[in-house]
């Protein structure tokens, strides 16, 4: 929206610092990280009021959760909007793919709200019907590929690129559709599956927005695009200053978030920050590279897998718990140490993932 103010730079020359995604966003960071720090105290105990016992403690859980009992939930609320407000403050709405990624990240967010209802009304940690959740977030991801194919020019845009190639692509035709609904829900679900312990998964969100903050900045720029002999989408360096709004409202939320821990994410949260990520990923076409850049929630999505699949074939399990982190946890781990290293592991995969941009 601060965009139009570039239409009155001829009168006032400052106004011409909206022209730039760098500034923009810079200014959606702090934006959102202040909407989130000065709305978060009265967001946290209105929840805290509403939802009496909080979120539900898995009784399989590690002992240590058992303390954690009557922590609000659906934290969720205050990141989405902090990104929402900032986004529609500072970045440029004529770009398709801003509207494109905030209807998935809202989309995924109802669905998870009505999940973290359900849980916190029930006492349950079993929410909403897990074939009805999914069907729903495919039709909102298949909408939102359907909406980035026709938004480029064919064949690139229904087309998969591969890192470390520089003009090689693999057209999927209409098969792209059903294969970005498969990488928005999948980003979405293996976020939800990382948040389980206090700080664990905002981080590692934010390294991922970071990273492709960068890259959405590159891709959406015709001269770095061509320097870097990366594919060019015009438009998507506009995502930029969404994801710099994703980082200000996850700092914010984790000065709530950080042990010990005065609001959980909720899925509200985790669902709508994996698709958005995932969203990001498809419109970028960057999205074998999101598996890398986001290899930690893969690792934890894919123990749940195998340790679901090995046990209604064995009987026996492979870890101790899943998803992986409470198994280390179980293996004596502190809370602390679990969600430390599996930042530097972030941190790690990040910059692999960010130097497949140079090499090609």
């Amino acid at each position: 929206m601060l965009t139009l103010l570039v239409d009155f730079a001829d009168r006032f020359t400052a106004f011409n610092v909206f022209r730039y995604i760098t500034f923009r966003t810079g200014g959606a960071l702090i934006t959102s990280a202040l909407i989130v720090f000065i709305f978060g105290p009265g967001i946290i105990s209105s929840l805290r009021i509403r939802q009496g016992k909080g979120q539900p403690i898995r009784a399989d859980g590690p002992q240590t959760h058992f303390k954690k009992a009557g922590t609000p939930t659906m934290g969720g609320l205050m990141i989405l909007t902090g990104i929402v407000c900032s986004s529609l403050l500072w970045a440029n709405l004529s770009s398709v793919y801003v509207w494109v990624v905030l209807l998935v990240m809202l989309g995924f967010g109802g669905i998870g709200f009505y999940d973290d209802y359900l849980k916190v009304t029930k006492q349950s940690h079993l929410g909403f019907s897990g074939k009805a959740r999914l069907a729903l977030e495919f039709l909102i991801a298949g909408i939102a590929a359907w909406w980035i194919m026709h938004a480029g020019q064919e064949p690139f845009s229904s087309s998969l690129a591969f890192p470390f190639a520089k003009e090689f692509l693999l057209n999927l035709g209409w098969f792209f559709v059903p294969f970005g609904a498969f990488v928005m829900v999948g980003a979405g679900n293996a976020v939800n599956l990382t948040d389980g312990l206090d700080g664990l998964a905002i981080v590692p969100i934010m390294i991922a927005a970071a990273s492709f903050g960068v890259i959405a900045y590159l891709s959406g720029n015709a001269v770095f695009a061509e320097y870097l002999q990366i594919h060019f989408v015009p438009g998507t360096g506009e995502l930029a200053v969404v994801l710099g709004a994703v980082i200000g409202a996850g700092l914010g939320f984790l000065w709530f978030n950080a042990p010990p821990a005065a609001i959980f994410m909720g899925d509200t949260g985790s669902l709508a920050l994996g698709g958005l990520i995932g969203t990001v990923a498809v419109a970028t076409k960057h999205e074998i590279v999101m598996a890398i850049i986001g290899g930690l929630f893969v690792v934890e999505i894919l123990s749940v897998i195998v340790q679901v699949g090995y046990f209604k074939t064995t009987g026996k399990r492979v870890f101790l718990m899943a998803p992986i982190h409470h198994h280390f946890e179980k293996l004596g781990w502190t809370e602390s140490q679990v969600v430390i290293r599996f930042w530097i592991v972030a941190v790690m995969l990040a910059l692999i993932g960010l130097s497949t941009l140079k090499l090609r």
